[in-house]
């Protein structure tokens, strides 16, 4: 079964961090690129592992991105 999840990469000092806010799962790389392939990597091994159980306790499922304005000043 494919799952579409959210990634949220951003750059951290020298690399990248990228999240997954439905299961709270992070990962980190060098490049963007290599942030989005381990955090699919540590996706894919909580899913191998996890039980159905530990699945539904830990998924948020409402998960909205979007941006907002703001007066700085």
């Amino acid at each position: 079964m494919i799952r579409k999840l959210t990634a949220i990469i951003e750059r951290e000092g020298n690399g990248y961090v990228a999240l997954c806010p439905e299961f709270d799962i992070a990962s980190q790389g060098d490049t963007i690129e290599e942030a989005r392939a381990n955090l699919k990597e540590a996706l894919e091994l909580f899913f191998e592992v996890a039980s159905p159980d530990e699945v539904l306790d830990r998924l948020h499922p409402d998960v909205f991105v979007t941006s907002v304005e703001v007066t700085v000043g």
